[in-house]
């Protein structure tokens, strides 16, 4: 049921800002609706005009929003609707002044990756395929956890792409930059499995490099590596599915999806080798401060090691 304070507003000059979203910058009426919502809850709250309403409103309007409860990315994206507000009224001469200068919403608490620990991702990889979608499923995994792809590298990788016998995959990333990531020797297994299911769909076991390799060679370099129904090209959505149904399987849950194995590949090789910019390149991150969540995933791990073995970490008991 709306309310008086969610209803819109009768406000010739939002919906001039309105229109000039929908019609100049192409805005989503989702996109729209959002902004309207946080500008019309603003307007509600201050009740004056728009070119009359001063920082300390904003501020006042702000802290009200926490107090009621509202998450702090949603605060952020309220101020950020009515800064964009202000910014056309300044453009029309409407305005004078933008009020949210300066102010900032509460800060969003980081959100660190869920992770399977290495006990985990063994057991979800220790299942025994009994159909060649089974096979398809877990080349898949295999390739998630064992080289990090992320799902639209896996999903638009061709059979091409796969060099088994030197052990690498060359992967398209974010902006088509290339790079080349390492096959460990089960993710190999577990596509060499899977390239011959492609064309003797009743096999499941493992088989040796050469039957690979001439199912990589009859299958065509340009072929989509993963294949769902009639053999076209795999979807992601597919792909997210499989995987459920692999950890219900394995696991007894279905929380599973591409990039939680991603960030357990990072997470886990980054507490082997401590290599940042090693598990940077590995991972086709253009900057190496979005590496560098995966260093506060094993700080409890760390804090232990410290504190069995640095001498001041050792209480006088020692």
């Amino acid at each position: 049921m709306q309310t008086d304070l969610d209803a819109p507003r009768d406000d010739a000059l939002l919906e001039s800002f309105l229109n000039h979203l929908r019609l100049e910058r192409r805005y989503s009426t989702h996109t729209l609706a959002a902004y309207q919502r946080d500008i019309d809850r603003l307007g509600h709250a201050v009740k004056r005009p728009w070119a009359e309403v001063r920082s300390h409103d904003i501020t006042s309007h702000v802290a009200r929003l926490n107090a009621g409860g509202h998450a702090p990315r949603s605060i952020q994206r309220a101020l950020s609707s009515v800064r964009s507000f202000y910014r056309f009224l300044i453009r029309q001469g409407i305005a004078s002044q933008d009020p949210t200068t300066g102010l900032r919403a509460p800060k969003a608490p980081s959100r660190l990756p869920r992770l399977l620990d290495t006990d985990q991702a063994a057991q979800l990889l220790a299942r025994v395929p009994e159909t060649s979608d089974e096979v398809r499923d877990l080349a898949i995994a295999e390739l998630f956890y064992g080289s990090g792809l992320r799902l639209a590298e896996l999903t638009g990788a061709n059979v091409g792409d796969l060099d088994l016998g030197e052990g690498f995959i060359r992967v398209r990333g974010k902006g088509s930059k290339m790079r080349q990531v390492p096959l460990g020797r089960q993710s190999i297994e577990a596509l060499q499995r899977w390239l011959t299911a492609r064309l003797m769909p009743t096999v499941t076991e493992p088989t040796g490099n050469g039957l690979a390799a001439g199912a990589s060679s009859e299958l065509g370099l340009d072929a989509p590596l993963f294949t769902g129904r009639g053999g076209i090209r795999i979807a992601p959505r597919t792909v997210q599915k499989r995987l459920k149904r692999l950890a219900v399987l394995q696991l007894g849950s279905d929380e599973l999806h591409p990039h939680m194995l991603r960030h357990s590949f990072a997470s886990h090789l980054l507490e082997s080798s401590s290599d940042l910019r090693a598990v940077q390149e590995l991972l086709g991150h253009a900057d190496i401060a979005t590496t560098q969540i995966y260093t506060h995933l094993d700080f409890q791990h760390l804090a232990k090691v410290y504190d069995a073995a640095h001498p001041r970490a050792r209480s006088r008991k020692d």
